[in-house]
Order: structure tokens, then C-alpha cells, then sequence
């Protein structure tokens, strides 16, 4: 797999990555349509759902955004606050349900990683990578990820997103456990635990940057000369 694979939010694909269980019934959707005016197209089931997230991570990525109200979000989407609460019960739940799109997206990549690249340098390098083209191509969900847009949300999506680099750097934790092994280190695990508390901080850091720079700072900044430092490739 190559690095540029990395795939966008691009806006329509992301029907098919919200989990199955987010999914409203069709009769949830139909009593949530029902109040439309009558020359407005009524969506498909489920796609209002998709709409309602879509508008939340664009609004995200305006730079200096300040917090996302549920009363802008329903003016951007021109429906009414109440409508939105027919498909989120809460707007923690649709930053939960954003939350998850970057967790399956970003560890479904990771294990193709596992499963195809058998070098544990290559494979650290290219999780590193993966994980800053998606910040990069999704400014608004770098925004979730670094914690910027759920200062004034309720703290379990913080925790969540705490628990998600805790799972990268457990990642990187096997992999360069394989690396110290290589090495022939003497404390590969204490050595392995420490190297990926730096490169986890060093990837929060450039998507922190990122975020703050008002999208100016990319990730991919450099990175080649950063993961030459942090990762550098075994010599035989």
C-alpha cells in the first residue's frame, strides 16, 4: 500500500464509512422529513444523518472557528434546531459519530499496514505518514483529533480521543519492539515503549500545529527529514 492512498472526507463518500448501528430507521427519517416544505427533496434514509455530519466538519474547518452551535449547524443546513435532535439525540453523539468515522478510517488503514509490510521501521514510517495525510486532507477532524473543537464539549470525547493515540502508540510500541529486537538492545521493551512515546507526541504535535496555524503548518511539513530521525531505517 502506498502512502498516497490515504483517502479524504471527501463529502459523498462518507455515507458508506458511518457505522451500520448510527444508521436511523427509515420511519425515524420519514418522521424527521415529514415538516419540509413541500419543494424541498425529501433525503434518503440515512442521508440526512451523513448531511448533518458533513456540515458539522466543514464548519470545523473554518480556521479560528469558534465552538459549533447546534443553531449555526441548523442554519447551515437551513433546517431547524429540533430537526437535527430527530437524528443526533445530543451534539455530543454527532461528534462521537465523527469520532468514529476517524477511528475506523485510520485503523483500518493500520492494519493493512500490519498485515502488508513485514518491515517494523517501513511500517512505524508509514502510520506515521497515514496518520498525517488524514489530519492534512481532513482539516476538521484534525481539529477533533488534537482536542481544539471539544474544549466546550462534553469530556468523554476527549477521553475517546486520548484513548485513540493511546491505540497508536501501542502500535508503534510492537513495532519497535521489533526494531529493538533487531538491534539486539538489551531492554527492547523499555527501549520500544519509549520511542513510541515520542513519536506519538511528535505526530500529535504536527497535527496540534496544524490546527492552530489555522491550517497553514501541514503535517507533511519536512516529515521525510523528521521520520529519518525518529525512525531510521535498519542497516544490515
Amino acid at each position: 500500500m502506498s502512502d498516497a492512498s490515504i483517502f479524504p472526507l471527501d463529502r459523498p463518500p462518507m455515507t458508506s464509512n458511518l457505522p451500520e448501528s448510527s444508521a436511523p430507521s427509515d420511519a425515524v427519517l420519514d418522521a424527521a422529513d415529514a415538516s419540509a416544505p413541500a419543494g424541498r427533496k425529501r433525503p434518503k434514509p440515512g442521508e440526512r444523518r451523513v448531511q448533518i455530519l458533513q456540515a458539522l466538519a466543514t464548519m470545523l474547518e473554518q480556521p479560528g472557528a469558534d465552538r459549533v452551535t447546534t443553531a449555526a449547524l441548523a442554519a447551515r443546513l437551513d433546517v431547524s434546531e429540533a430537526a437535527l435532535y430527530r437524528h443526533f439525540a445530543s451534539k455530543a453523539q454527532m461528534f462521537e459519530a465523527l469520532i468514529e468515522f476517524i477511528e475506523q478510517s485510520v485503523f483500518g488503514l493500520i492494519h493493512q499496514l500490519n498485515d502488508r509490510e513485514p518491515d517494523p521501521v517501513l511500517r512505524s514510517r508509514r502510520l506515521v505518514t497515514l496518520l498525517m495525510q488524514f489530519g492534512e486532507k481532513n482539516p476538521g477532524m484534525a481539529r477533533v483529533m488534537v482536542g481544539d473543537a471539544l474544549v466546550y464539549e462534553n469530556e468523554r470525547l476527549q477521553q475517546r480521543m486520548n484513548l485513540f493515540f493511546d491505540k497508536v502508540e501501542s502500535t508503534l510500541r510492537q513495532n519497535l519492539r521489533e526494531v529493538a529486537v533487531l538491534n539486539g538492545t538489551a531492554t527492547p521493551t523499555v527501549d520500544a515503549a519509549a520511542d513510541a512515546s515520542v513519536v506519538t507526541a511528535f505526530c500529535v504535535g504536527r497535527l496540534q500545529r496544524f490546527a492552530r496555524s489555522g491550517f497553514k503548518r501541514l503535517p507533511s511539513e519536512n516529515l521525510d527529514h523528521g521520520l529519518a530521525v525518529l525512525l531510521p531505517v535498519l542497516h544490515a
